[in-house]
């Protein structure tokens, strides 16, 4: 699948360091690329959109945070590979299908297109492999037939199947953590009660009949009546939710990643059990971090097409916000914070970019435009690499090109300035 075109980053005085981040599973700020040393590369997979709501500024917070990732790991000189999949059959595409009439591929194509130009217009770094869900149904298919292989999968009764003969099959909990590393909770790092309730409220199905355990995810549902399906080794049908992100991330990425991302909402049911069908088929763990951003709310509630409070970036776009201005107002709130966007939002970051840019046109003095304060520049580099190797902290770095601008400086400081700028939090001057 095709991603976007990637942005111009500027390069930068010497190099910074890998931010430590949040790691769900431990509760830890961890190295996000340990042992990785420069030159060498650094592994990310961040879950994409299903496509129908896209691109609501929940979204955008969660690219824009790994994108700052990506920004500082290119910063610390490590190469980077990237993967970013679009669940572009599954259950919540098919219902709004259903209720506005339109096909499932022709709305879901559209939806990842609207998110291409969003993501563009944003300036975010696109994946190296830019993976639809119906792109790897085969190799999804092989991975759940090699689960039914090693004891770790089983069928379950599906009367309501088109063939009669087919079933849905289910990752077996009990028999992974008895042959595997991983055990339930080692990825969101939830009790059993929480991820009971989050099961059900996010896709899960803990009522289904035959089932071994409740929280017992789907790996494979048998044809339906007029639901999409695909031949396979192991009954026509398509494939569950969990078991195809591990299936693309161990395809382009390898066994073992540096970081796990994706929204809040993501960390259970979704990459706890994606996790674990990695680590079922390899032995090994999947991710050394898993890092996750807030959740963004309108109006008291967090943003859903159901609750039709959804601030849609095009929207944005259309009504004048220029994308560098909703950036910085993104940017400026902690990624791992849940959080409200308020109307006026794009208004104030607008201004706040304003004043930068009136800032950086005012002529300097003649002892400044000597240069004399050159060093100041790379101070303020310094400065804000810290601030972003501490968990991405954005509202910090923010806050220092707040300061530098408060001040006049020489043309060629704040040329580095604005590079610095460009380069680590992707706003342009």
């Amino acid at each position: 699948m095709r991603s976007w075109p990637r942005p111009d980053i500027p390069a930068l005085p010497g190099h910074g360091s890998a931010p430590r981040l949040h790691d769900d599973a431990s509760g830890r700020f961890l190295d996000s690329a340990a042992g990785v040393e420069p030159g060498e590369t650094a592994t990310l997979y961040v879950c994409g959109i299903t496509p129908y709501d896209a691109t609501h500024i929940g979204h955008a917070a969660t690219y824009l945070a790994f994108d700052t990732l990506v920004r500082t790991w290119l910063d610390a000189g490590l190469d980077v590979l990237y993967t970013q999949n679009v669940t572009d059959v599954d259950d919540p595409l098919l219902e709004r299908a259903t209720a506005t009439g339109v096909d499932w591929r022709e709305l879901a194509a559209s939806q990842v297109e609207l998110f291409r130009t969003d993501m563009e217009a944003l300036r975010v770094t696109p994946p190296d492999s830019y993976v639809g869900v119906t792109e790897t149904i085969d190799s999804i298919a092989a991975a759940v037939a090699a689960l039914r292989a090693r004891g770790m999968a089983y069928a379950v009764p599906t009367p309501d199947a088109l063939d009669p003969a087919t079933s849905d099959w289910y990752f077996d909990i009990a028999a992974a953590e008895q042959s595997t590393p991983w055990v339930l909770g080692s990825e969101s790092g939830l009790d059993q009660s929480t991820m009971g309730r989050l099961f059900a409220e996010r896709g899960g199905d803990p009522e289904r009949e035959g089932k071994r355990d409740p929280l017992d995810p789907l790996l494979w549902r048998a044809e339906r009546a007029g639901e999409p399906a695909w031949d396979s080794v192991v009954g026509r049908g398509r494939p569950g939710w969990h078991i195809e992100c591990s299936v693309i991330a161990r395809e382009t990425l390898g066994d073992t990643i540096c970081v796990q991302g994706g929204g809040g909402d993501l960390v259970f049911p979704h990459h706890e059990f994606s996790a674990a069908h990695a680590t079922a088929l390899t032995g090994e763990r999947f991710a050394r971090v898993n890092a996750h951003g807030g959740l963004v709310a309108f109006d008291g509630e967090k943003m859903s097409k159901s609750l039709g409070n959804l601030v849609l970036v095009s929207q944005l776009r259309a009504a004048g916000s220029e994308p560098d201005a909703i950036r910085l107002a993104i940017l400026a709130h902690p990624y791992r914070d849940d959080w409200e966007w308020q109307r006026g939002d794009e208004l104030l970051a607008a201004e706040r970019l304003a004043g930068w840019r009136a800032s950086a046109a005012r002529p300097a003095s003649d002892e400044l435009s000597a240069g004399l304060d050159d060093d100041d520049a790379l101070a303020l580099l310094e400065r804000v690499r810290t601030r972003l190797h501490d968990d991405l902290d954005t509202p910090g770095a923010l806050e220092q090109f707040d300061a530098w601008f408060s001040t006049p400086h020489s043309p060629a400081s704040t040329a580095l300035a604005a590079r610095i700028l460009d380069a680590l939090l992707g706003i342009r001057l």
